[in-house]
């Protein structure tokens, strides 16, 4: 078995040039839906609301042992005149490139070259799923009603194994005092000044006690009228978390900051809120998955070197499901997002055959 780079060139090429930011993935995935059945593929529709839905790849009357889990939506365009798909010898360049359109143009050319070369499925499932850039609801409603016991996701990795995964906390932060003119601002009774001070005291605190947590404030806003004091301030914070740390008590010394904060601003009110709360995870480095991905990557002369993913993405939704995910795909993440994201083809070709390579040993039960 083999797969076809001309092919898969094609597929990401196009695949990069329809946009699909969360929420509005529906052209991209009509384009796959065609794409799976024109090559044989038995592709569903699992409905996520009544505007978007997943799909899914499903073998019949076999138990599967792995699904391959890739999400189809990206974030918003940097600039809309320019994220389409353009191309400099070995990089592929545009939105969705890195992540992750080339990880799931890369497990769809492995099942097309699988059922090309064996004229049927193995038991092994393929997802593509919406939503992750935002709230994860693809991969939620995707466990609903699947159960499996391993997954290979593709976000990038650059391939090398991710079989550990950082937490991932959301914290939404409120003040409100009174609105008056700006003319009779008081530090003590100015909310959004209120929160810069606490967002501050939390950072720092992050930076001296918690300096394996990543923290990113992600959005702090009020409204925008002149010459007014404004009665209400909010602040988003994103953090990401070893895995070897405890969500809740990070969560705890945030509440504490918080309430201490409230307490010394006379006038003020607010509120603290934790929006999404994703556990992280370590998986063994043993066991006959493991053993069997790492004699597949070391065959295509790659070190055998897990490493930590220390994002969020849908892994920590189907951990919390009791499903174990291992990410491996191409790109960098450092790409992810930005306004220059790009991907090595030619990872993107070993990607192909890496998930190839696991299909045949899912066939042969040696995972």
């Amino acid at each position: 078995m083999t797969i076809q780079p001309r092919r898969l060139r094609k597929l990401l090429h196009r695949m990069i040039d329809i946009y699909s930011p969360s929420g509005k993935e529906g052209d991209l995935l009509g384009f796959l839906q065609g794409y799976l059945k024109s090559r044989g593929l038995p592709v569903k529709r699992q409905e996520v609301d009544q505007h978007r839905h997943n799909l899914v790849v499903v073998p019949e009357n076999q138990e599967i042992r792995l699904s391959f889990l890739g999400h189809v939506d990206t974030v918003t365009a940097y600039d809309l005149d320019h994220f389409a798909c353009e191309e400099n010898q070995d990089r592929i360049q545009g939105l969705g490139a890195a992540d992750m359109k080339s990880g799931c143009a890369a497990m769809i050319e492995s099942f097309v070259a699988f059922v090309e070369h064996q004229g049927c499925l193995p038991p092994a499932a393929l997802a593509l799923v919406v939503g992750e850039e935002e709230e994860g609801d693809g991969a939620e409603r995707l466990v609903e009603d699947y159960h499996f016991p391993w997954a290979i996701i593709g976000e990038p990795t650059e391939l090398r194994p991710c079989l550990s995964h950082y937490g991932y906390l959301e914290i939404q932060l409120r003040t409100r005092g009174m609105r008056k003119h700006a003319s009779l601002a008081s530090r003590r009774e100015n909310a959004v000044e209120i929160m810069l001070h606490l967002v501050i005291e939390i950072v720092g605190y992050l930076e001296e006690k918690r300096p394996e947590i990543v923290c990113n404030i992600r959005d702090l806003f009020s409204a925008g009228s002149g010459f007014v004091v404004q009665e209400h301030c909010e602040a988003w914070l994103d953090l990401h978390i070893p895995p070897t740390v405890s969500p809740g008590e990070i969560v705890g010394d945030m509440e504490e900051i918080f309430l201490n904060h409230r307490e010394r601003s006379s006038g003020i009110e607010g509120d603290f809120r934790t929006l999404t709360i994703d556990a992280g995870y370590e998986l063994p480095g043993k066991g006959p998955a493991v053993s069997t991905l790492r004699a597949i990557l070391e065959s295509r002369g790659s070190e055998w070197k897990p490493e930590v993913f220390r994002s969020h993405s849908d892994a920590n939704r189907i951990w919390a499901a009791g499903i174990k995910p291992i990410l491996l795909g191409p790109g960098r993440l450092e790409q992810a997002h930005a306004p220059n994201e790009f991907v090595s083809f030619q990872e993107v070709c070993r990607a192909a055959e890496i998930y190839l390579d696991i299909l045949s040993a899912v066939v042969t039960g040696r995972w």
